[in-house]
């Protein structure tokens, strides 16, 4: 693999249609090692452990601690800090030393130039969260110390190859070449929801309690993106009109999820930009790759009792190797009743809250979409110290919904291979319990909605393109809810969530 290809995974999003016989991904983070799998009695031990900011593999005789030890050959895809300080971090590829220095500065500059760094695509650093996008590939070993002083809370997720794969060398992006390609690649991502294709369809008033056929179509192809054009009335309601799609023939769709949660947002959404989904004024457009091999037919309901105007457009492309492709799932679901005791309080895996569950089928996780409406009354005579409702552990209300740790068991694993820090932190923010609440976007990310004050609807995303998660057997993912439906004096609090992903259906 040379080094221009690692780079082009983390653009094309036709590759994850394509299965991946030999991957394995997953992350390194601080989660709380209170957290365990007990293999003698088979439960799940402290499962709700929250003290995410110092976990490590194993300490070092020097007071350093391990984060990250893998065997290769790989890719470290991700990093991520909520608060990354002056202690170092050292990377070990190969044996070999590659990067030693200042746990801040692997985010702030480019190895050991004397300038910023500035790739701001590929390192964003958005609402207090440090992220970095610069591959670290390794071909036999990998691992990553963090000196004392580095700081709290990591990330680094990563990909296993099937054994014989070649890496390329870590030091090709301090190539001139290397270098050019990053820059590209930066200013590649920086146009993201720049490829729109300009809306020829015919306008379409859909009756009430009616469904419109948005596209059908026999044969082999694939939607290479979907764009809707909605008045500011049908973007009010777009909660409430359903997208199905339904792949070779099936009966059940492959989609179905509301309007604006299938684009990853809420009606309220401001404008936001990833290299999948995004909002730019009244167009709503997403650049998933969506292969049939027998046809496809696309549907829209309106389940208001009002006509709605939308315009919408498919980019349909010739796929003449469909029937080699997994097929693009997303189902939109919310607060079900949870009917297994150990999901709930008291319960042995609470607070896991599921996201997707795929059973005996191989295929690839891609992210998710997730709306929480956290509503509550406030405080009579509150006057906050500092912002609404108190800072840190002096919180007169504690109101935050977030906290919770993603949790991906892939192929039956006991112990999940990706566990968490918290659901900000999952998306790539940080410390979102203090205000203010910025809106972002990011290629891989966004915020797109949350009020001011945290009271009422928030809308996050977080897409796996490079990183995404391939199973051979089954997948389960969850995302922790601390929060009931129904909290404190008059507090609500439901997640919705929509799920995208792959399936091999043969």
């Amino acid at each position: 693999m040379t080094y221009e290809e690692l780079l082009d995974r983390l653009t094309d999003l036709k590759r994850l249609a394509r299965p991946a016989p030999g991957e394995r991904s997953g992350s390194c983070t601080s989660f709380d090692r209170a957290s365990r799998y007990d293999e003698e009695t088979g439960r799940y031990v402290a499962w709700d452990a929250n003290d995410d900011g110092k976990g490590y593999v194993r300490a070092l005789p020097d007071g350093s601690v391990v984060a990250a030890e893998l065997t290769g050959p790989g890719v470290i895809w991700r990093s991520w800090s909520a608060m990354p300080n002056e202690g170092a971090i050292r990377v070990y590829v190969d044996g070999e030393r590659i990067i030693d220095c200042p746990f801040l500065s692997y985010f702030t500059k480019f190895g050991s130039d004397f300038a910023p760094l500035d790739l701001p695509s590929l390192c964003p650093h958005i609402a207090r969260g440090y992220n970095s996008f610069l591959p670290i590939p390794f071909n036999t070993s990998l691992r990553i110390e963090l000196a004392p002083g580095w700081g709290a809370f990591y990330h680094f997720t990563y990909t296993l190859f099937p054994q014989g794969t070649q890496m390329p060398a870590y030091d090709a992006m301090y190539s001139i070449a290397g270098r050019r390609l990053l820059a590209r690649l930066d200013r590649t991502l920086y146009r993201r929801g720049e490829n729109l294709q300009r809306l020829y369809a015919p306008e379409t008033v859909l009756a009430p309690r009616a469904q419109a056929c948005l596209f059908s179509g026999e044969g082999a192809g694939a939607i290479a993106q979907m764009q809707f054009r909605l008045s500011p009335e049908a973007m009010a309601r777009s909660r409430e009109l359903t997208l199905r799609a339904y792949w070779d023939g099936e009966e059940e769709p492959s989609i179905c999820a509301p309007l604006c949660d299938f684009f990853a947002c809420t009606p309220g959404a401001g404008n936001f930009r990833t290299w999948v989904c995004g909002k730019q004024g009244d167009v709503l457009y997403a650049n998933w790759y969506m292969p049939f091999a027998h046809g496809a037919r696309v549907t829209l309901s309106n389940e208001t009792d009002e006509a709605v105007q939308i315009c919408a457009q498919m980019d349909v492309q010739p796929c003449p190797q469909a029937d080699e492709l997994m097929r693009f799932c997303a189902r939109c679901h919310g607060d079900e009743p949870e009917t297994d005791a150990a999901f709930l309080p008291g319960g042995e895996r609470f607070p896991d809250w599921p996201v997707l569950r795929v059973m005996q089928r191989a295929g690839r996780f891609c992210g998710m979409h997730l709306s929480i409406v956290d509503t509550f009354p406030y405080p009579d005579g509150l006057d906050a110290e500092h912002w609404w409702f108190g800072y840190g552990g002096g919180k007169a209300l504690d109101w935050w919904w977030g906290e919770g740790d993603e949790k991906f068991f892939v192929d039956g694993e006991k112990f999940p291979s990706t566990f968490g820090t918290g659901s900000e932190d999952y998306i790539g923010y940080a410390w979102a319990a203090e205000p203010p609440f910025a809106f972002f976007d990011a290629p891989f990310c966004a915020m797109s909605d949350m009020p001011l004050d945290g009271n009422g609807e928030t809308s996050v995303c977080r897409f796996h393109i490079c990183d995404s998660i391939p199973f051979r057997r089954g997948f389960e993912g969850f995302i922790e809810k601390y929060k009931q439906n129904a909290w404190g004096e008059g507090g609500v609090c439901t997640y919705r969530v929509t799920p995208y992903w792959y399936e091999q259906r043969k």
